[in-house]
């Protein structure tokens, strides 16, 4: 587990963003929305599909998980010589003393174990559907999808106050 936070500071604000799908100028969209609302740290959660939608995150705190269709062997590099915090399949990490966990969302058993384990937060993506429920204890967001979709969309979410904006991406 990651430890991202200084003695006092307020946890950040995430951007969330998944499903990219090839869509680099999307991307880029996406994450210039996401920064100029305030997020301080991007979390993506998996289906880049290219390394130009890696390239979006770069000089950016960012964490990020591989889907479903993403080659980790051939991105994986890549993504870490741009600074991003690979942690595929799953990750964790702690914001502020909040504990977050992301991961793709088409292995059920990393969606189980984040619920088993009671994290507070999960991120997902791959059903390209807009969602923020709660299970469990565990409240799990998925962004949308920035392709393949009726729509797209990002979240904006505050963790010291626990809202959850969703942002509409053109």
């Amino acid at each position: 587990m990651d430890l991202d936070r200084s003695l006092g500071a307020p946890p950040p604000m995430l951007g969330v963003l998944s499903d990219s799908h090839g869509e680099s100028k999307r991307t880029q969209y996406a994450v210039d929305t996401l920064v100029n609302a305030g997020a301080d740290h991007i979390i993506h959660c998996g289906d880049f599909e290219t390394a130009r939608c890696l390239d979006q995150l770069a000089g950016l705190h960012s964490h990020i998980v591989f889907g479903n269709n993403d080659d980790p062997a051939e991105l994986t590099s890549y993504a870490e010589s741009l600074g991003i915090h690979v942690r595929h399949p799953a990750g964790e990490v702690d914001f502020g003393g909040i504990r977050v966990a992301f991961t793709h969302g088409h292995l059920r058993s990393a969606v189980d174990a984040a619920i088993e384990r009671r994290v507070p937060w999960l991120f997902l993506g791959h059903s390209h559907c807009a969602m923020d429920v709660t299970v469990h204890g565990t409240r799990m967001v998925n962004p949308g999808a920035l392709a393949h979709a009726d729509s797209y969309s990002v979240a904006l979410v505050c963790l010291a106050s626990g809202v959850v904006r969703f942002l509409d991406i053109p």
